[in-house]
């Protein structure tokens, strides 16, 4: 299998001019994916002349295998490949890390491959000869996005372990809580006194690093906590969706 590499600016055959949209950063990675040398050439001088750091591959799987896939921000992989396809790549990616963006490029022109490839959550899709613009352009987009999603998901990663620290009863207080209902009520609700609701209340506002209710709400929100049993919502006037 062909190891990871990176290509230096040479006599590739260059994409068809355009204005630089996008600044790339030399710790950025982006990865290329095609089964055409002359292609992964093209697009490599390309991206490296706009300051991103490049790495490329003849195929989904040596992408798949190289050992630095998780520093990657950003995916430009052709459509139809020999083995494994661009949205089979794409649907993998999804399952194991949803937040790398994907940009497809293709010189088929499949309609409806790329309606299938942008519903799934494909950055652009680019027909060849690409325009430089477009592809650079395309690249900060996507960089832009996964940078976002990987921050998003390092700050529910760290809310889950705060929320793992909590008891089975603080947990049952904390949704109830963010849900809207006064202490008294959680205890009616519990079975339990309402000096003991507010211990619980106190403990989960400095597990959960939380300096407000309102915080407490958005981070159930953020992890998608939501009361699965309606009898209690009945004090609020309203009811819940199930979790």
């Amino acid at each position: 299998m062909e190891a990871m590499r990176r290509f230096a600016p040479g006599c590739e055959t260059s994409l068809a001019s355009g204005r630089d949209l996008s600044a790339g950063s030399s710790e950025t990675l982006v990865a290329i994916i095609d089964d055409e040398e002359a292609i992964r050439r093209s697009l490599a001088r390309s991206i490296e002349a706009a300051g991103y750091k490049v790495d490329v591959f003849a195929s989904a799987a040596e992408f798949l295998e190289a050992p630095a896939t998780e520093r990657v921000s950003c995916v430009v992989c052709d459509l139809l490949m020999p083995g494994m396809s661009g949205l089979q790549l794409q649907e993998l990616l999804l399952r194991h890390t949803p937040f790398l963006s994907i940009i497809f490029v293709t010189g088929h022109g499949d309609i409806p491959a790329s309606v299938s490839a942008m519903k799934a959550g494909a950055v652009d899709f680019l027909e060849k000869p690409i325009r430089r613009s477009a592809l650079l352009q395309a690249i900060g987009n996507a960089v832009e996005r996964t940078n976002q999603m990987r921050t998003e998901a390092g700050e529910i990663g760290e809310l889950k372990r705060r929320y793992e620290r909590l008891t089975l009863r603080e947990r049952e207080v904390f949704v109830l809580v963010s849900a809207g209902l006064l202490n008294k009520q959680v205890a009616a609700q519990l079975g339990a006194a309402e000096k003991t609701v507010k211990q619980h209340r106190g403990s989960i506002m400095r597990k959960m690093r939380a300096e407000s209710l309102a915080d407490l709400v958005m981070m159930a929100d953020r992890l998608s906590l939501r009361p699965t049993n309606t009898d209690f919502a009945q004090a609020k006037g309203k009811t819940f969706p199930p979790s």
